[in-house]
């Protein structure tokens, strides 16, 4: 956390007297790197651990490929994502940024010129960095602040496939998918995924590698 430095006069001595004054850190690529998530599948609370594995364990065994992103999210990070996006895919007045709770992130989102004046273009730019860093640039809605990944009922993966998925639901039945996209965003898959208790995201196409344990 940065440091302002202050000078005070105290009235029984006119020795000036130096003192350090807790100051905010300001927004950048740096905080990416704190308050790590996670993208193991044992992170994940059960009972929608141990779904999420034998759908995994079906996928895999049929042929697909399988690319996890994330799964547990601290709230800290999320908050994070959250305004980073917002500051650079909405516009979001970086000043009016609301503070997390309590003393954990001492971020500055309003960055300011030498001259002391709010500036910006600095602010958008560092949180640019973050969204970059956090690979968030493509998402369509903003990362919620409290989501199904703060309470690790959720995850975000990539599946994929060539030709034909021939696969088998909870119950062991065999189903076969010819259909396009070969990807996780392909439905006939997703109702094979709903027997496991694995329901991807209801938003549609606003954040493809969504999946959870009830779709939100």
């Amino acid at each position: 956390m940065a440091t302002l430095q202050a000078t005070l006069t105290p009235t029984a001595d006119p020795t000036p007297v130096a003192v350090s004054v807790s100051a905010d850190e300001p927004s950048g690529a740096q905080w990416v790197a704190r308050f790590l998530g996670s993208a193991n599948v044992t992170s994940l609370a059960s009972p929608f651990r141990e779904a999420v594995t034998k759908f995994l364990d079906a996928v895999r065994a049929a042929g697909g490929t399988v690319h996890i992103s994330a799964t547990y999210r601290p709230p800290e990070r999320a908050y994070l994502m959250h305004w980073s996006w917002k500051i650079v895919k909405t516009g979001y007045d970086p000043q009016q940024v609301p503070s997390y709770p309590g003393d954990v992130i001492k971020i500055q989102w309003a960055h300011t010129s030498e001259s002391g004046a709010f500036d910006q273009q600095a602010s958008v730019q560092a949180a640019r960095a973050m969204v970059n860093g956090y690979g968030i640039s493509g998402l369509n809605v903003a990362p919620a602040l409290n989501s199904r990944h703060t309470q690790k009922q959720a995850i975000d993966m990539n599946i994929s496939w060539a030709g034909t998925l021939t696969i088998n639901n909870a119950s062991g039945t065999a189903v076969t998918i010819s259909s396009d996209p070969k990807t996780g965003m392909n439905s006939e898959l997703h109702t094979v995924g709903a027997t496991y208790g694995v329901i991807k995201f209801v938003g549609g196409n606003s954040d493809k590698p969504h999946w959870s344990n009830d779709g939100h």
